[in-house]
């Protein structure tokens, strides 16, 4: 959410922000709703003095025995009207907060301004292709042929999006999670969480997902609950109402869930293999940090480690105004070269929100100096393996069908590194 007195100092400048964005707003109708909620204010405290002058009349005249029936027709009547002035202020804040949830987040200066992803930055590459001596399959070719991804089964229990891993493919996601989740807390420095998979719609609200992505979401309708589309949600939502000392600050949490989401507006897209489901598995990086330092960490925030442990070319990107999430201020992709289907596809994405969802949640710190501020949130894939896993299969493929597995995994895999044309999982 953006800060309201932002948007009244400089709303010029907050239009221009958020035409970059592709969106061409009105400010007007919140800046009037924000002046009647004012005017109201004064309005309710002018006669709250009144009220207050004319208990005291009433006080002071019972103390000496006088009449004091106009007065308290005269305070009743005040009452009155102070309540009708609330209960207006109560439609017109409420009113209020709910546009103001509607706007996205200001782009920060440095993000490339463009319609959508043709305008996104390469920042760098890491590696390069493989040189191939025969042509590399498919991950959906490899999993079906090897008997540890099927989807066919899984659309028989649950409908399409979903897939069944079998067993190497089974063990091969779990030590992929677990070497992430390692990799982060033991070099990094993260505390793991693992969090509820289902949320109140407050926690939805404080992370940008609600109101505008509701139709991509899974709900519980009769408890108004949702299935968690990223742990972002309750991680970041941990400390929604909170004050944190300024020297518990930044907090570094990583957390493995499943994550559930519609794809109501990507039908079509992705359709074949397993990297656009309804449901997958992630690892998670969410940062709360002083808003001094939150640029700094959303650059130590980018997973490249975890892909350049595995091997695996991939190249960074800056994310364009036309192609950030609704709640980010600057958001890096990564994305993963997948030699069977001869393309990039996203693995991980990170951003810094700055205030945006601090503020949406409450989510504040008490500065050195004692001021009570919002900190800055960051979030960051890292990463998910619906992306990862195929990755592996394409690029570690061998000309007989099997795989040759990363030697990262070893210690995951009770030291077997190669999965053989039949599916089964060895040591070699």
């Amino acid at each position: 959410m953006l800060d309201l007195k932002f948007i009244r100092e400089q709303p010029e400048g907050v239009k221009s922000a958020l035409a970059a964005r592709g969106l061409v707003l009105d400010l007007e109708e919140i800046l009037s709703l924000e002046r009647r909620l004012r005017s109201l204010k004064t309005q309710s405290e002018k006669l709250q003095a009144q009220r207050n002058h004319a208990s005291e009349t009433i006080a002071r005249k019972k103390s000496r025995g006088e009449e004091v029936g106009d007065e308290i027709t005269t305070s009743r009547e005040l009452g009155e009207q102070i309540k009708a002035l609330n209960e207006q202020a109560e439609e017109i804040r409420a009113h209020l907060g709910r546009r103001l949830l509607e706007i996205p987040n200001i782009p920060h200066p440095t993000v490339p301004r463009g319609p959508d992803a043709s305008a996104n930055q390469e920042i760098r590459q890491y590696g390069q292709p493989s040189e191939w001596t025969f042509t590399p399959k498919t991950h959906w070719e490899l999993g079906e042929q090897l008997g540890i991804l099927d989807t066919r089964r899984a659309a028989k229990i649950a409908g399409a999006r979903f897939v069944v891993y079998w067993g190497a493919g089974a063990q091969l996601e779990r030590a992929l999670i677990q070497f992430m989740l390692d990799l982060h807390i033991r070099e990094a420095g993260y505390t793991e969480i693992f969090p509820p998979l289902l949320v109140n719609r407050d926690a939805m609200i404080g992370t940008g997902q609600l109101p505008k992505l509701e139709k991509d979401m899974f709900r519980i309708e009769e408890d108004d609950l949702f299935l968690i589309p990223t742990a972002e949600v309750p991680v970041t939502n941990l400390h929604r109402e909170e004050i944190l000392p300024n020297s518990e600050l930044p907090k570094k949490y990583v957390a493995y869930t499943p994550c559930f989401r519609r794809e109501a507006g990507s039908y079509g897209k992705d359709t074949k293999g397993i990297v656009r489901q309804h449901q997958f598995n992630k690892v998670e990086l969410v940062k709360i940090v002083h808003p001094e330092h939150s640029y700094p960490e959303l650059e130590s925030l980018v997973s490249e480690k975890v892909l350049q442990r595995l091997g695996l070319h991939y190249r960074l990107i800056l994310l364009s105004t036309g192609d950030m999430s609704f709640a980010s201020a600057k958001s890096y992709d990564l994305e993963v070269w997948h030699a069977g289907a001869r393309r990039y596809w996203e693995v991980s994405s990170c951003s810094n929100f700055e205030a945006f969802q601090a503020r949406r949640a409450n989510i504040r710190f008490k500065s050195e100096n004692g001021k009570t501020c919002f900190c800055h949130t960051l979030n960051g894939s890292g990463v998910a393996t619906s992306r990862l896993l195929p990755a592996i299969l394409e690029n570690y493929q061998t000309e007989d069908g099997g795989i040759n597995l990363p030697e990262v995994l070893s210690p995951y895999l009770n030291g077997k590194t190669r999965i053989t044309p039949s599916g089964e999982l060895i040591r070699v």
